[in-house]
């Protein structure tokens, strides 16, 4: 099962539109705490529908509690800050991939850890100005799309 957690999300919008891609991919999602919202936020179930009974949830108070659970799963960053570029990574059941918070990012001690495991999406509108970034849950859909093509293929 493919994995993907959210750091320190703080809207819920985000988090419900992940959850929902979660289901339709038999992932499993994972929240690192502190959140900027309650996981009983309306706006969160809203954007999962009906689908968050069947959401593979795990909740972390922190990024500590996250680490604890890993083990020897291997972590792939979803950022903007170079690394492997997302539809050429070798990605394998059990691999967790991580978005960072809509305002921060992900920390810099995280970026350290996880330096060989970063995945950037082409974005030839940066270099025109016209965007800084793309939507956590929309850069989360693009590489989970991709990890579970690369997976698929490496069953079969």
């Amino acid at each position: 099962m493919l994995h993907v957690a959210m750091y320190r999300p703080v809207i819920p919008q985000n988090t419900g539109a992940v959850a929902r891609q979660c289901v339709g991919m038999n992932a499993h999602l994972h929240l690192i705490g502190p959140m900027g919202f309650e996981i009983t936020d309306h706006a969160v179930k809203r954007a999962g529908l009906d689908y968050w009974p069947y959401l593979h949830l795990t909740e972390y108070a922190d990024e500590a509690a996250f680490y604890d659970w890993l083990g020897e799963r291997r972590v792939w960053l979803i950022t903007k800050f170079g690394g492997t570029r997302f539809d050429r990574a070798d990605y394998e059941d059990e691999d967790v991939l991580m978005v960072g918070n809509e305002n921060h990012g992900l920390p810099e001690s995280i970026h350290e850890r996880h330096s060989g495991t970063r995945v950037s999406i082409p974005m030839p509108g940066t270099s025109l100005g016209n965007v800084r970034s793309y939507n956590v849950s929309n850069a989360a859909a693009i590489v989970m799309a991709m990890a579970m093509v690369r997976i698929a293929d490496s069953d079969s």
